[in-house]
C-alpha cells in the first residue's frame, strides 16, 4: 500500500482535494444565503469580467478550449495506449492512465459545478422577479395559444423570406441586433439587465447539432455560443436564452421564458417573430397533450410562411436523431440532477406555467 501510495503520490492528492471540494460544495449547495452571496459576489462578476475580456475577439474562446481539450485528450490517451503496448510494467501505466483521466474528468466536473452548479442552489428568476409558475385551465392554455399564433402569424408577415417562403433574415443580421434585444424586457422585470457581451457564433455547429444544442453558455468564458446552422428564424430566440444564462439564470425553463419575453419586446422585427415562435411552439405542444382538437384548429389558422418554418425546424433536427443526440441528452440530464434538478431535461416544459403566469394572473 505504501508503495502505492508513493507511486501515484499526484494523482492522489489531487483526487483528495476533489474529494475536499465536493464534501463541502454539495451541502453548502443547499444554503441559498451562501450561494446568493457567492454568485452575486464573486462567480457572476467573474464570468463576466471573463466575457469581457473575451470579447476582443470574434472568435469563439470557448471552441477553441474545447476543441483543443478534445484534441489533447484524443493524443494523450493514443499515446498511452502506445506505451502499454510497447513499453514495461503495463499495470502500472494503466493504473497512472486510469487515475489521470479520473483526476480530469473529475475536475471538469468540479469546475462547472463551481463556476454554473451554484447558480441552481441561489434565488433564481421567480425568486427575484415575483413570478411563479402556475398550472392553467385547458381553456386558459388554447386561448393563450390562440394569442401567439395570432401574434406570429402577424410577425412573420413583417420578416425576409425566400423564395420557399421560409425565413430569411440574415444571420448578420440578427447578431448585430442582439445588444438592443433586452431594451424592452428590462423595463418589465428590473432583476433583468442589458447584456454587455456579443454572443457568438459557433463555427463548429454542426457538432452542436448531433449534440442537439442550439446554443450553450460556457462558464469558464463567460460567452453565449449559438448553433449559426440551424434554422435561422429561431436563432434571434435562442441568442435571448443564451444571453438570459450570462445574466446568472441557470435553468433552461426560465431562459426559455425570459428569452420569449426579450425577443417579443424587441424592435426588430426578426427577434419579436422568433420569440412568438418559440412561445407557440411550447404552448401548442402543451395544448397538443390535453386537446389535439384545438390544437389542430389552431395549427390549421397558422399562414404558409410560418408553416414552412415549423417544417424546415422539424426537418433539420429530425437528422441528427441518433446514439450521439440520445447520449448527450442523457448526460446533460444527469449535470442537471446532479445539481438538484430532479426533473432534469423534463424541467423545461415549465416555460408554459410561466407563460400562464404573466399572460393570465
Amino acid at each position: 500500500m505504501k508503495a502505492f501510495l508513493r507511486r501515484y503520490r499526484a494523482q492522489l492528492r489531487w483526487l483528495a482535494g476533489l474529494a475536499a471540494f465536493f464534501t463541502v460544495y454539495f451541502p453548502l449547495r443547499t444554503c441559498r444565503g451562501a450561494m446568493n452571496w457567492l454568485c452575486s459576489r464573486v462567480i457572476l462578476p467573474l464570468e463576466q469580467a471573463l466575457g469581457r475580456l473575451c470579447s476582443v475577439t470574434s472568435v469563439s474562446v470557448a471552441e477553441v478550449l474545447i476543441l483543443s481539450g478534445i484534441f489533447a485528450a484524443m493524443f494523450y490517451l493514443a499515446w498511452q495506449v502506445r506505451c502499454l503496448v510497447s513499453r514495461p510494467q503495463k499495470g502500472r501505466r494503466a493504473v497512472r492512465m486510469a487515475l489521470t483521466v479520473l483526476c480530469a474528468g473529475l475536475s471538469i466536473y468540479a469546475g462547472f459545478c463551481l463556476l454554473w452548479g451554484v447558480f441552481y442552489g441561489a434565488d433564481s428568476f421567480q425568486d427575484k422577479s415575483g413570478l411563479t409558475a402556475r398550472g392553467g385551465t385547458v381553456a386558459e392554455l388554447t386561448a393563450l395559444t390562440e394569442r401567439f399564433a395570432r401574434e406570429v402569424s402577424a410577425a412573420g408577415d413583417q420578416v425576409q423570406r425566400d423564395e420557399n417562403g421560409c425565413f430569411a433574415v440574415p444571420r448578420s443580421e440578427i447578431f448585430a441586433e442582439a445588444m438592443s434585444a433586452y431594451d424592452g424586457v428590462v423595463q418589465v422585470f428590473d432583476c433583468l439587465k442589458k447584456p454587455a457581451v456579443m454572443p457568438k457564433a459557433f463555427v463548429s455547429s454542426r457538432g452542436m447539432s448531433y449534440l442537439d444544442f442550439s446554443g450553450f453558455y460556457f462558464p469558464f468564458t463567460g460567452e453565449a455560443n449559438l448553433n449559426d446552422e440551424s434554422p435561422a428564424a429561431y436563432l434571434p430566440a435562442n441568442i435571448c436564452h443564451e444571453m438570459a444564462h450570462q445574466q446568472g439564470i441557470a435553468t433552461e425553463q426560465e431562459c426559455n421564458f425570459v428569452a420569449i419575453m426579450a425577443a417579443t419586446s424587441a424592435d426588430s422585427a426578426a427577434y419579436r417573430y422568433a420569440g412568438y415562435l418559440m412561445g407557440y411552439v411550447h404552448l401548442s405542444n402543451a395544448l397538443y397533450r390535453v386537446d389535439q382538437a384545438a390544437w389542430q384548429t389552431i395549427r390549421d389558422s397558422l399562414p404558409d410562411a410560418v408553416r414552412a418554418d415549423l417544417r424546415q425546424n422539424s426537418a433539420y433536427w429530425a437528422q441528427f436523431d441518433g446514439l450521439v443526440n440520445t447520449a448527450a441528452t442523457k448526460v446533460y440530464d444527469g449535470f442537471l440532477k446532479s445539481n438538484g434538478l430532479t426533473d432534469g431535461v423534463q424541467n423545461y416544459g415549465t416555460v408554459v406555467d410561466l407563460l400562464l403566469a404573466y399572460y393570465c394572473g
